[in-house]
C-alpha cells in the first residue's frame, strides 16, 4: 500500500479545515444565494478560499522544502564515499536544523566505526598472510630443500636406470621450491619491509614481466614517499591487484607503473595499460577485486579512479595524503 507524503497530508488537513470554516461562518451568517448579494458574498467566499489554500500550498512547499533536501541527502548517502553531509538550507526550522546535526553526527560516528572495524580486519589480514608467509618459507621450503639434497646425493650412488628419474624429481623438488617462494612473497612482501615501497614495487613490476612476458616499465620521482607503513601496505596491494587484474583479463602488451609526488602532500600512484579495456559502469566491483581495492584506498584516506573504455585500455590512479597531512 502506497503511502501519502506527509506534505499531502497536511494540505490535505489544512484544506478540510479552510472549508469546513468557511461553510460554518456562511451558515451562522445566513447568506442566501437567492439574492444578488447573497451570491456575491458567496462568491468572495469561494475566492477567498481558492487564494488561501494557494497561499497555504505555496507557503507550506517552502517550509517542508529542507526536510525534502534533507531526504534526499539520505537517500543517496553511500559509506564507501565518505564526507557527505547534508548543509543547510534556506528557511529551515529549529526542528529540521536538529535533524541534520543529529544525521550528520550519525554519519561521521559510522564512518569512524567502519573505518576502524575495516582497519583491524585488513591488519588482521595482513598479519595472517605474515604468518602464513613465513611458514612456507621456513618450514615447507625448508623441508623441500632437504628433499631435493638428499635426492642429489641418492642420485650419485643410484644405478644409471634411476638416474635421470632421480634427477627429474630432484627438478620438481626446485620447481616447487621457487613457486613456493614466489608464493610467500606475494602473501607478504620481504621487499616491503626490508627495503620500502619503491623498491618493492620495482621488484613486482619486474616480475611480472618476466612471468607474464609482458613488457612493464616502473618509474618514481623520488627516492622514498612520504607515506607510513599501514599507507605503504595499501599501496603495494593495490598495484598488486590491478597487475594482477592486467594479466587474467587486459590482454595488454606493454603495462606502466608511474609514482608521483613523492615529496609532495599526496602521492599518485598510476598502473595503465594498452589492452582490451572495459566499461567501469557495468562491471560489478566484486568480479575483478574493484571493492577490495577501493576499500584498502579508503582506509588509507586516499581515492581510487579507475579509467577506461572498450578498446583503449585502463588507467588506475591511486592517491594518497602523506604522512601528517590531514583531510580537508
Amino acid at each position: 500500500m502506497r503511502k501519502t507524503p506527509l506534505l499531502s497530508q497536511v494540505l490535505a488537513v489544512n484544506t478540510l479545515l479552510v472549508v469546513a470554516t468557511v461553510f460554518a461562518a456562511s451558515v451562522a451568517a445566513q447568506v442566501d444565494l437567492g439574492e444578488a448579494a447573497g451570491t456575491r458574498q458567496f462568491l468572495v467566499l469561494l475566492a477567498a478560499i481558492f487564494a488561501t489554500l494557494l497561499a497555504n500550498n505555496l507557503v507550506m512547499r517552502r517550509r517542508f522544502a529542507p526536510l525534502e533536501s534533507l531526504t534526499r541527502t539520505m537517500e543517496c548517502v553511500d559509506l564507501t564515499v565518505p564526507g557527505v553531509r547534508a548543509h543547510p538550507s534556506d528557511g529551515e526550522s529549529v526542528d529540521i536544523s536538529r535533524m541534520r546535526e543529529s544525521f550528520n553526527r550519525m554519519l561521521s560516528r559510522l564512518e569512524q566505526e567502519r573505518v576502524g572495524s575495516a582497519t583491524a580486519v585488513l591488519r588482521a589480514q595482513e598479519a595472517e598472510r605474515a604468518r602464513v608467509a613465513r611458514d612456507l618459507h621456513d618450514e615447507v621450503n625448508q623441508a623441500l630443500a632437504a628433499v631435493s639434497l638428499r635426492l642429489a646425493a641418492t642420485a650419485e650412488q643410484a644405478p644409471p636406470e634411476f638416474a635421470r628419474e632421480l634427477a627429474e624429481t630432484q627438478r620438481l623438488a626446485g620447481q616447487a621450491m621457487q613457486e613456493l617462494l614466489g608464493l610467500a612473497r606475494e602473501l607478504r612482501p620481504s621487499a616491503l619491509d626490508d627495503h620500502g615501497l619503491l623498491p618493492a614495487l620495482r621488484t613486482q613490476v619486474r616480475l611480472f614481466g618476466e612471468r607474464w612476458a609482458i613488457p612493464a616499465h616502473f618509474a618514481a620521482d623520488g627516492p622514498r614517499p612520504l607515506l607510513g607503513d599501514f599507507e605503504q601496505l595499501v599501496v603495494y596491494r593495490v598495484v598488486q591487484e590491478a597487475l594482477s587484474n592486467i594479466a587474467r583479463h587486459a590482454n595488454a602488451s606493454k603495462v606502466k607503473v608511474t609514482v608521483l609526488g613523492c615529496n609532495s602532500t599526496h602521492l599518485k600512484v598510476t598502473v595503465s595499460d594498452d589492452g582490451d579495456g572495459f566499461n567501469p559502469g557495468r562491471l560489478r566491483d566484486g568480479s575483478s577485486g574493484l571493492a577490495g581495492m577501493r576499500e584498502r584506498a579508503l582506509l588509507a584516506g586516499g581515492r581510487l579512479d579507475i579509467t577506461s573504455a572498450p578498446g583503449d585500455g585502463t588507467i588506475v590512479e591511486l592517491t594518497v595524503r602523506a604522512r601528517g597531512v590531514r583531510a580537508a
